[in-house]
């Protein structure tokens, strides 16, 4: 993506005539599919069956880009909507920055970055052109001023690429991940690479990067850019996440059998899109429901883990540049408000009926559904959840008139929900596995200390065995994810709980999620948040955190749970 950053409006236009009809083009046999209609009464659709045993792809978030020298930066009170979860905001877990060609514009997005770190959202960065004096110009097809990066220049690339990653860490972003190139086939304004050079540089210079790092981001989803990335043994395994943009791309082109057969250990993230133009207004319904299509069949089909929105703050995005959520926003926040960074999607009947798109996503013992009726009838509409008990089911719907809006609590009994889903709508349900309340859908990522119910005397209810802990781990060069799962193996619910472990010498807690962490390093005290404070029997609560470490990668050896010893799994 490109913009004039003298004429930021006209500059948009100017460059996106072509992706608009690309968009367009891919977007037409959608369209002519949601035209169909339902009925004048309420359809029923065949039963959605949902199996929480049938894990795929770990979701690492939905978000979108901040670009200040282009469009100007977040104010404060727009990145709390950005980032927050709770009501009126979109529940981003991901922001995309864009790196400077010099060091003079490394903190241009510092302050936006910054604050969602803070709130504990992964923060990753696209560069669109090296330093000027890493370029030279050449003729590409007719393109007379067409830039590449010298080939002399690849390890004083990835050290650029470094320090842009040094000045975010020392100023309090730890970048999740760092990319070669932005749109390395769409660069008539800044960089070309072809899938030669980026595999060249991956090969040779991306093993000296300090963080993660993603390739290609094609403008369009592109195989033949990311194909010999998968097929190069030495390329892949300098690169973590294989990165894509989806502008135009056909839902066709969504699955990605080479990535499924050789991506093993790697990441699919889907880095940049609008979606289906960025000519409308974000709020012009029922057009907007069209981007929750697009995103469910990027979780299904493509089983992309990301999914970024070009511009936060735009006519056409997904907060409108008062500051408010658009319709657009809305149905993003659908999914980005309650399918949290590590939830797993589950399979589910994907279109039990014309119009009507279904996934499902677990954590633990609650369970995210999320269904699309895009069509003009409301439609009756039967889950079923494989081995679940019957329990409470909160859900949030967006249509014509309500954003995201709260609706009553319903039930689940053994496992089956019936319930209509509105004309035109897009609805969020959660509910547990185990039979205990419904979760809260506005999980506190940051170390901001929330109440507590007073903790029980003893977690292992009464069976003379602790809780069971397990702890995975992810580490790269500077940095580490750690998910933690705490299991209530007693007979008894444990009401208000603090995990205790010691975490080895040099790794530090830089933010984390579904806990209050303190200290953040040493020894460390995870204690529950306000709507995870009660562990059913049986039940499993997940919470996490982002570290820095100095070369010491090992794993805590010993947990506790309220002052009682944990069985480590």
């Amino acid at each position: 993506m490109t913009q004039d950053q003298n004429d930021p409006v006209r500059g948009e236009r100017r460059l996106l005539s072509r992706r608009s009809v690309l968009t367009t083009m891919g977007a037409l046999p959608v369209i002519t599919a949601a035209t169909s209609v339902l009925g004048a009464t309420e359809a029923a659709a065949a039963t959605a069956a949902i199996n929480p045993s049938a894990q795929r792809q770990t979701i690492r978030g939905f978000g979108g880009m901040a670009h200040a020298a282009w469009i100007g930066d977040l104010t404060a009170a727009q990145r709390e909507t950005a980032f927050g979860t709770g009501e009126g905001r979109l529940g981003f877990s991901i922001l995309r920055i864009p790196v400077g060609e010099s060091q003079a514009d490394f903190g241009r997005d510092l302050a936006t970055a910054k604050r969602a770190a803070e709130l504990g959202v992964t923060v990753f960065a696209s560069p669109w052109n090296p330093p000027a004096s890493m370029i030279e110009t050449f003729n590409r097809n007719g393109q007379t001023n067409a830039k590449r990066l010298r080939y002399d220049q690849y390890a004083a690339y990835a050290q650029h690429l470094n320090s842009f990653s040094t000045y975010m860490r020392n100023n309090g972003v730890n970048l999740y991940a760092i990319s070669v190139q932005n749109e390395p086939d769409y660069a008539h304004d800044w960089t070309w690479w072809t899938s030669t050079e980026m595999v060249k540089f991956l090969r040779e210079n991306a093993g000296s990067i300090n963080t993660r790092v993603i390739a290609p981001e094609s403008f369009q989803y592109v195989k033949s850019m990311s194909d010999p990335i998968l097929n190069d043994s030495t390329a892949l395994a300098n690169v973590d996440i294989i990165g894509a943009h989806l502008y135009g791309t056909s839902y066709s082109n969504f699955p990605y059998p080479l990535f499924k057969q050789k991506g093993a250990g790697k990441d699919l993230w889907m880095t940049e899109v609008y979606y289906p133009n960025s000519t409308d207004s974000a709020d012009t319904w029922p057009q907007a429901l069209d981007v929750g299509e697009h995103m469910h069949r990027a979780m299904v089909d493509a089983e992309f883990q990301a999914y970024v929105w070009w511009y936060i703050r735009r006519s056409y995005g997904p907060m409108r540049e008062d500051g408010q959520l658009s319709k657009r926003g809305a149905i993003m926040a659908q999914f980005a408000r309650f399918v949290r960074p590590g939830y797993v999607r589950i399979d589910a009947t994907a279109n039990p009926a014309s119009n009507v798109y279904v996934s499902a996503y677990r954590s633990g013992d609650t369970v995210v559904i999320v269904a699309i009726n895009k069509g003009t009838s409301a439609v009756s509409q039967q889950f079923t959840v494989a081995n679940a008990t019957s329990a409470s089911v909160s859900s949030w719907v967006t249509d014509g008139s309500r954003n995201v809006a709260a609706q009553a609590a319903t039930s689940m009994s053994n496992g089956s929900l019936t319930v209509t889903l509105p004309a035109r709508s897009m609805t969020t349900f959660v509910t547990s596995l185990s039979g205990g309340s419904s979760p809260s859908p506005s999980p506190v990522l940051s170390p901001t200390p929330s109440p507590t119910p007073s903790p029980s005397a003893s977690p292992s209810g009464g069976t003379g065995t602790g809780p069971r802990v397990a702890y995975t781990m992810s580490s790269w060069n500077s940095g580490f994810t750690a998910s933690i799962s705490i299991t209530n193996t007693g007979t008894s619910a444990i009401n208000g709980w603090t995990l205790s472990f010691t975490l080895p010498s040099g790794q530090s807690i830089t933010s984390g999620w579904n806990a209050t962490y303190s200290p953040s390093s040493g020894q460390v005290s995870a204690a529950n948040v306000s709507y995870n404070g009660t562990i059913a029997p049986g039940a499993t609560v997940d919470i996490g955190f982002q570290a820095t470490h100095t070369g010491n990668t090992a794993e805590p050896t010993a947990f506790t749970l309220n002052g009682v010893p944990c069985t480590v799994v």
